[in-house]
C-alpha cells in the first residue's frame, strides 16, 4: 500500500500589515522631509547616539501572517496547565447570561463606571443600580446600600473609615484603642460561624461591626443585619460578572439607616418630578468625587455602575428562587 502523504499546509497570504494602523510610505517620506532626511536609516544615525547601538541583528524570525502569529500563540497557551482552584477569596467564574451578555455588557450604550451625572436623561440606568440596591439590601438584611465601589478592598477601607468616624473614641474590652472589628463570612477556608455573641460584645464595648461577606452564600446564610452587623461589604463578581483576570468588579456597600449619612458612594433614591410623578434621582449627597477633604465622607467614591448594573441583573434575570 503506497503511503498518504501530507499536504503541505497553504501558503498562508493574510498580512498584519494592511489592517495595521500606522503611518504608510507617503506619511513617513512627508514627515521626514519636514525633519530634514530622506531615509529613515539616516534619521536614526543621527539621533540615537553610537555608543548605546546594539552590535549585532536582533534575533527576530521572518514575517509571520496573522494565522502563523495566531498558532503560535495556541500552542504557546495549549502549555498551559489549568487546575481548578478553590483559594476564593471573593473571586469565582461564573456564567454571563446571554441576554445580559449582549444587551448591556457589549453595549456601548452601558459603558461607564460612573453614577449619572444629570438624572433626568439617565431614569434607566438610575433605575437599573435602585435594582442593584434592593438586591443587595435583601441578601445582606441591612436598610441602605449605596450604588458600588471600586472594589471589596476599597469598600473593607471605607468600612473602617466610617467605623472610625462614628465610633472612634470608643473603648472596648480587648484594647482602648479599638474601635470596630472586620469578620469574613463565610471565612477564608469556607467554615461558617455564629457571630451573635461576638457582635453583641462589640456592641457592648461600643465597637461597630463590619461584615465581608460573599454574596451569593447569603442567598442560602442567614443575613448579616439579622445577627448583628452594622456594616456589610464584598464583592459582586459571582453575579455574572466575569472575572476578567482580577478585575475590575462592582463592590456593595450596605449599612444601617442611622448611619446613612456617613456612607460613602452614591445613592440612589426615588422622588418625583415637578409634575408629580415618581422619578429618580442620586440622594443624600451632591458629588460623587468629594473636595472637603478631611471632612468628606470619603476621598475615593468611584463607583463600578456597568458591574453592577450587571450583577443586579443577573439577579432580576435569575429571580428568587433561580438564585
Amino acid at each position: 500500500m503506497t503511503p498518504t502523504k501530507k499536504l503541505a499546509p497553504p501558503a498562508a497570504a493574510d498580512s498584519f500589515i494592511p489592517r495595521h494602523i500606522g503611518p504608510n510610505d507617503a506619511a513617513i517620506a512627508e514627515m521626514l522631509a519636514v525633519v530634514g532626511y530622506d531615509s529613515l536609516d539616516a534619521f536614526i544615525d543621527a539621533v540615537i547616539p553610537d555608543n548605546i547601538r546594539l552590535r549585532k541583528p536582533l534575533a527576530i524570525h521572518g514575517e509571520w501572517s496573522e494565522q502563523q502569529a495566531l498558532a503560535s500563540m495556541r500552542r504557546m497557551a495549549e502549555r498551559n496547565e489549568v487546575f481548578r482552584s478553590y483559594i476564593g477569596m471573593g473571586y469565582a467564574d461564573t456564567f454571563t447570561p446571554p441576554v445580559i451578555l449582549r444587551n448591556i455588557l457589549e453595549n456601548p450604550g452601558w459603558y461607564t463606571a460612573y453614577t449619572p451625572y444629570q438624572a433626568e436623561v439617565a431614569q434607566g440606568r438610575l433605575e437599573a443600580l435602585l435594582n442593584y440596591q434592593t438586591m443587595i439590601m435583601d441578601l445582606t438584611g441591612m436598610e441602605i446600600a449605596n450604588a458600588s465601589l471600586l472594589d471589596e478592598g476599597t469598600a473593607a477601607a471605607e468600612a473602617m473609615t466610617m467605623t472610625h468616624a462614628i465610633r472612634g473614641g470608643a473603648g472596648f474590652a480587648f484594647d482602648g484603642s479599638v474601635f470596630g472589628a472586620l469578620i469574613q463570612y463565610p471565612a477564608t477556608d469556607g467554615a461558617v460561624y455564629d457571630y451573635r455573641e461576638f457582635c453583641a460584645r462589640a456592641h457592648a464595648g461600643g465597637a461597630m461591626v463590619t461584615v465581608a461577606a460573599d454574596l451569593l452564600s447569603l442567598v442560602l446564610l442567614a443575613p448579616p443585619g439579622e445577627w448583628g452587623a452594622d456594616i456589610v461589604v464584598g464583592n459582586s463578581q459571582r453575579f455574572g460578572v466575569p472575572m476578567g483576570y482580577g478585575g475590575p468588579h462592582a463592590a456593595f456597600f450596605a449599612t444601617r439607616d442611622e448611619f446613612k449619612r456617613q456612607i460613602p458612594g452614591r445613592i440612589i433614591g426615588v422622588s418625583r418630578d415637578v409634575d408629580g410623578k415618581p422619578a429618580l434621582r442620586m440622594a443624600l449627597q451632591t458629588r460623587e468625587q468629594h473636595i472637603r477633604r478631611e471632612k468628606a465622607t470619603s476621598n475615593v467614591c468611584t463607583a463600578q455602575v456597568l458591574l453592577a448594573v450587571i450583577a443586579g441583573m443577573y439577579a432580576v434575570w435569575h429571580g428568587p428562587e433561580g438564585l
